[in-house]
């Protein structure tokens, strides 16, 4: 595996939650700069030594609610 993609929203509480769909990879930080740390880590304790991915993407999500 190249790459790995995490899905990242706002968490209600604030800050953020991010997850890697196909794995079982789930983090969640205050700011981005821990966020990018703890996604870090949680690839790096996710994956042995020679399977750990080169990239990681993060696709910011965010859901809005309109009235009618």
């Amino acid at each position: 595996m190249n790459e790995i993609l995490f899905l990242v929203e706002e968490a209600p509480e604030g800050g953020y939650i991010a997850r890697a769909p196909g794995e079982s990879i789930f983090t969640e930080a205050d700011d981005l700069e821990s966020l990018h740390r703890q996604v870090r880590d949680a690839v790096h304790c996710h994956f042995d030594k020679g399977e750990i991915p080169r990239i990681i993407r993060l696709h910011f999500t965010r859901e809005e609610v309109i009235t009618v």
